[in-house]
């Protein structure tokens, strides 16, 4: 079985500009693509794990979700990046415009069910694995997938919650917190 790092989108890989729902807001931050070859290079797969609202508020399909990814993807290679190993992505909220959309899932963040998704379909233990993200949904759902937590302010970290369909329950509780993705990696490395 392989590691992997899951990481969030909005607010760890690129800036969060609220509401992505065109390619010319896509803002990769600068040290992502560096952090993300450091992470490969010490062999762990690069899994992203993201809550998309604007599906369910109907502002974008999944499809365009998917194309948005693939653009934000190709900036991080044509910036030296390396290519993700996956993009899973949870299109539910509690209060959806879309009634197909309104329904408590677990795949909506802080629940694990996409970073267990992501394991059984990518041959990960998480147990080995992290989970890097800007918000405590984040770090809740790496909690409870069993990986090791990071938190990032490159975001939302200020925030109140996001909206879920129950209250978290347990306390966030993050391993490690700081500036970026470059730190993150070089603290999994050393964790590792």
């Amino acid at each position: 079985m392989n590691a992997a790092v899951f990481l969030d989108r909005d607010g760890v890989l690129n800036e969060d500009v609220h509401l992505l729902t065109r390619a010319d807001q896509v803002r990769v931050f600068e040290s992502v693509p560096r952090a993300l070859r450091l992470l490969r290079e010490a062999g762990f797969k690069l899994v992203v794990i993201s809550n998309q609202t604007v599906v369910a508020r109907g502002m974008i399909t999944e499809e365009e979700v998917v194309r948005l990814q693939a653009h934000m993807e190709r900036l991080i290679a044509e910036a030296g990046g390396p290519a993700l190993d996956g993009f899973y992505f949870c299109p539910h909220h509690p209060n959806a415009t879309l009634t197909a959309y309104r329904v408590v899932c677990q795949c909506r963040k802080p629940q694990a069910g996409l970073l267990r998704r992501a394991a059984q379909e990518q041959n990960l233990d998480l147990k080995s694995s992290f989970m890097v993200g800007d918000r405590p949904s984040d770090v809740i759902a790496g909690m409870r997938a069993g990986c090791r937590t990071v938190q990032v302010r490159t975001g939302r970290h200020w925030e109140p919650p996001i909206e879920t369909g129950e209250p978290p329950g347990e306390p966030v509780r993050t391993e490690y917190i700081c500036a970026d993705l470059q730190a993150a990696a070089e603290w999994t490395l050393k964790a590792r």
